[in-house]
């Protein structure tokens, strides 16, 4: 039998006086629907959650089923996350969260993390300009000042409709109480086992007193996080970024030789930004503005395939394809030369890169019999890693929330705050770390994106809400570093384009092509011979992977009066849960 937080009368548990989650069996008057994945999305008349955790949805759609409103049941979620998917759920990474309400109002919150006020330019490098031992992407020069708390209070204050501490709340009794170990999980601790072992807080969180494995179905407690989320849930924003939790971060980054200070985190601001617009065949895009580059990219690439007849080629057909390719390899060149944090970045061209005279421009200069050429004299792509987590949310009056955030790596840095329980995010890798400098092995040291004190570094995180006539029509969003552009723009192209359900839409065979290297990645599995051929025969390389992202869409069938969801089946314990 499932269980679902649900709200149970007016519980004075705490000092602060608060309603209080209990778990209860889920045999009420509604009943939740679930579904892990497939071809055939989760239907509900209520509200709906997908993400990469079950349990997490579940925390979701019980906020709804208490009254609470879309960013209310994103916030709980979020925290139920760090909770239940340690790996990219976090309190101490950053991320994007984009807001679309029924009324016609959009707008995002940017919690990307910060250099802290001590990072310099050349601060990985050694004397030979060269960075040292990796220290951009390990070790405590790697975390970022962390922004998902503050994220989500200044989500709360502008949007939500519940008290605070009701949507921190489930995430505490989770960490409290435990949850059961999943297979993702129990394989995820195991592969990630070197870097974790190398910090005993970490050792002490992700293993058993003797060291061994926790395995499927046993209990994990996470003591420690559950007190830091009660700082939280009495406190705010000012439960993490100041007082006692403020003071244990800041020790123990000095202890580990890291910059982070006290200074650091009372000084962090998530910022309120205006989106990203785009129009795509009579349909809203609304998408996130930098520093994340996905909502540049998406509404370029778009604009670029408009003047195609994307339906009349087929899905996945190697013409398809080709087309896809050319646009993706055109606006990646781009983001590498002019993207970054907007506060440090004033003269990035925008308008230009938006504007659908400039698509037209890269559109007549595709070959449809020849792939274009990828120069690795411009400007190559820093890494990013594909270890993030998205989740979609629509409430009952059609306002939908889509939230993509990270820790960067699988389990960030791997650095547990001793006394925190959470782990720290290496957010700091995706600076590029030696200015001047790109080649072709992927190094770039492009001027938008140095390391520059209390700047953010740009990400590929791409939460993307779609409207029709003002009105949210579905809200999807993925993982997957630079990847995640690609996956959520065929997600868009598929339902709009193919008239794909959400479900099938998110299941269907993706490919990447990020100008460079000069590649394309093809899932394994989804694409005939004959089409591989066809592309191939055009000058394409291909390589091939097991899969691509991992995507969490809800969507809107107004015309049935019905919310539809799907998890995206390549990755995780996810669940679409509605009710």
């Amino acid at each position: 039998m499932r269980v679902i937080f649900k709200t149970i009368g007016m519980v004075r548990k705490f000092s602060v006086g608060l309603l209080a989650f209990l778990l209860v069996c889920s045999l009420s008057v509604i009943h939740p629907s679930f579904g892990a994945g497939g071809r055939t999305p989760v239907y509900a008349k209520n509200g709906m959650v997908s993400s990469a955790s079950m349990l997490a949805s579940e925390v979701g759609v019980s906020t709804l089923q208490a009254g609470g409103n879309a960013v209310d049941a994103a916030i709980a979620t979020a925290f139920a996350l760090a909770v239940t998917w340690p790996s990219a759920g976090n309190i101490g990474g950053g991320g994007f969260l984009i807001y679309h309400g029924d009324d016609g109002m959009a707008t995002t919150f940017d919690f990307r993390e910060k250099a802290p006020m001590a990072a310099t330019e050349r601060m990985y490098l050694g004397l030979d300009g060269s960075v040292v031992n990796n220290s951009n992407h390990f070790g405590p020069l790697a975390v970022g000042v962390p922004g998902t708390v503050a994220g989500l209070y200044l989500a709360h204050q502008r949007l939500g409709s519940m008290a605070w501490p009701d949507l921190v709340q489930p995430a505490v009794e989770l960490a409290r109480n435990g949850i059961p170990i999943t297979y993702s999980l129990q394989t995820g601790f195991e592969r990630s086992a070197s870097r974790l072992r190398q910090y005993p807080a970490s050792a002490r969180k992700f293993f058993k007193a003797d060291g061994s494995f926790y395995r499927l179905g046993e209990t994990w407690v996470q003591p420690d996080l559950a007190n830091t989320l009660e700082l939280i849930r009495d406190q705010g924003a000012d439960g993490f970024y100041r007082g006692e939790n403020a003071e244990r971060f800041a020790d123990f980054m000095a202890d580990i030789g890291g910059l982070i200070t006290k200074e650091d985190l009372a000084a962090y601001e998530a910022k309120e930004r205006e989106p990203i617009r785009g129009n795509y065949r009579g349909y809203d895009i609304v998408s996130m503005p930098p520093p994340s580059s996905g909502g540049v990219g998406i509404v370029q690439m778009l604009n670029i395939l408009e003047g195609f007849d994307l339906a009349a080629m087929g899905h996945n057909s190697a013409d398809y394809l080709h087309v896809l390719t050319e646009s993706m390899r055109r606006s990646y060149s781009d983001r590498a030369e002019h993207l970054g944090d907007p506060d440090f970045n004033e003269a990035m061209p925008l308008d230009r890169l938006l504007d659908k005279g400039y698509a037209s421009k890269l559109r007549a200069s595709i070959d449809m019999t020849q792939k274009s050429e990828s120069s690795p004299e411009l400007f190559a792509q820093v890494y990013e890693s594909e270890e993030t987590t998205h989740f979609s949310v629509v409430d009952k009056d059609g306002n939908m929330v889509s939230l993509t955030y990270t820790l960067e790596f699988g389990y960030g840095s791997a650095i547990t705050v001793a006394g925190g329980g959470y782990l720290l995010n290496n957010e700091l890798g995706d600076f590029n770390a030696v200015p001047g400098v790109t080649d072709q092995r992927g190094q770039i040291g492009t001027a938008p994106n140095l390391v520059a004190a209390e700047k953010r570094p740009l990400s590929s995180m791409t939460p993307t809400i779609v409207a029709r006539n003002g009105k949210p029509l579905f809200a999807v969003g993925s993982p997957g570093g630079k990847t995640i552009i690609n996956t959520t723009m065929q997600v868009i192209l598929n339902v709009i384009d193919h008239e794909f359900n959400i479900a099938e839409a998110i299941e269907a065979g993706r490919i990447h092509h990020q100008w460079l290297p000069d590649i394309t990645s093809v899932e394994s599995n989804t694409l005939s011979a004959d089409t591989l051929n066809s592309y191939r025969d055009r000058g394409h390389q291909i390589r091939e992977r097991d899969s691509q992202g991992a995507v969490m869409g809800v969507y809107y069938d107004r015309d049935q009066d019905l919310f539809l969801g799907a998890a995206d089946s390549r990755r995780g314990d996810g669940g679409a849960v509605g009710y």
